[in-house]
């Protein structure tokens, strides 16, 4: 895990309480800094009531369900990112198309359901 990766959960977590989950995570990528001077340059930026936010990350009122996500994802066996479950079946990392094209194409098959023509050939 990045060093300053719980900071910035953190910080997001708090974001989300005010409805602005999305707007924190694209500037969090676009800026790609995460100092405490950042954090809350980006939580003034996109507008966020900076009395909730601070309270927010005092208190560390989101750390709770940040663990249980945390705790949910390694019982997963989900220890990285990016980690997708297709059907409840896992492919972690980064993937190529055609890794997830032969995943969904098996389940569609497992299912007895009709695999697209123009699928086909991504997924052999």
């Amino acid at each position: 895990m990045h060093p300053d990766a719980p900071a910035a959960h953190l910080a997001s977590m708090a974001a989300f309480e005010q409805g602005k989950f999305w707007e924190y995570h694209d500037k969090l990528f676009e800026e790609q800094k995460f100092t405490s001077d950042d954090l809350n340059r980006y939580a003034r930026e996109i507008g966020l009531d900076m009395a909730r936010f601070q309270d927010a990350l005092t208190t560390k009122r989101p750390k709770a369900q940040i663990d249980a996500d945390r705790a949910e994802a390694n019982a997963l066996g989900a220890s990285g990112t990016p980690a997708f479950f297709i059907n409840g079946r896992f492919l972690s990392g980064a993937q190529p198309f055609e890794a997830f094209a032969k995943l969904i194409n098996a389940e569609l098959a497992r299912l007895n359901l009709p695999i697209p023509p123009e699928a086909q050939a991504a997924g052999s």
